[in-house]
């Protein structure tokens, strides 16, 4: 192996030798490879199947992730798909300490759920859409909220800038144009405060020593998320398709 290749290159030139070893390629989708620097060709499946004939593309659950259940719930989610969870939990539990009602409580517990499920980048936008057929209509616009209040400060709630965004972002960093006109729309709309008080109980929420279960919420999830029947991803909602491609991120297709 070169000494010149990427670690990108590196890593998908392991996965090659592994796909060659094994009956299933994982080919990863553009967007993960940019978010690799890699704006190179998807791996060459073709070519590992020519040199082994038993390998076919993954098309349905993938061996090394834990299995979903056929009907999965929202709970299934946290415990199979989604990354550690402790700061939404922590979240959750200071709404719940403040009185907050029940849908505030879920809002909080699902306000950061693109970011360890789903998509890092503008993750309050795309965590509202992913709940938006699940959740009461204020839910939904607080948590797409929360991504742009977070940058403005409120002292009528003692809510100030992040000390630890001047760290991660640097001193001179501005939000983007649309956060900004995103930002003087919301701070006159009817659920202004429901937005603000996530962004209250998401800078309280970062104690590594603090261990909070999702089972103190299971009540919560119960009464304020709309469950599907058919389960999340095969309820036939316009987000549908969202929750599949967790349950099955390496589908080639």
């Amino acid at each position: 192996m070169s000494d010149t290749q990427t670690l990108a290159q590196r890593a998908d030139a392991l996965e090659a030798k592994m796909s060659q070893e094994l009956d299933y390629i994982v080919v990863k989708s553009r967007l993960y490879s940019m978010a690799e620097g890699d704006m190179g060709p998807a791996l060459n499946a073709n070519a590992i199947m020519a040199k082994n004939p038993n390998a076919r593309v993954l098309m349905g659950d993938d061996p090394r992730l834990p299995p979903m259940p056929a009907k999965p719930t929202l709970v299934d989610f946290f415990k199979y798909r989604f990354g550690p969870a402790a700061h939404l939990l922590q979240s959750a539990r200071h709404a719940v300490k403040a009185g907050l009602s029940d849908k505030m409580v879920l809002a909080c517990l699902l306000h950061d759920v693109s970011t360890i499920g789903f998509i890092r980048g503008d993750h309050g936008y795309w965590g509202a859409q992913l709940v938006e057929p699940y959740v009461d209509e204020e839910v939904t616009w607080a948590i797409r909220a929360h991504q742009v209040l977070r940058f403005y400060p409120d002292e009528s709630v003692g809510y100030e800038y992040p000390q630890s965004y001047i760290k991660s972002f640097g001193a001179d960093y501005r939000p983007d144009p649309y956060v900004e006109e995103d930002y003087k729309r919301m701070r006159n709309h009817k659920w202004y405060m429901s937005g603000r008080m996530i962004t209250v109980h998401d800078i309280y929420s970062f104690d590594p020593d603090v261990v909070v279960e999702l089972e103190e919420f299971t009540d919560v999830i119960g009464r304020e998320f709309r469950q599907p029947e058919q389960g999340l991803g095969f309820d036939n909602s316009p987000v549908a398709h969202m929750w599949r491609a967790m349950i099955r991120p390496a589908k080639y297709l």
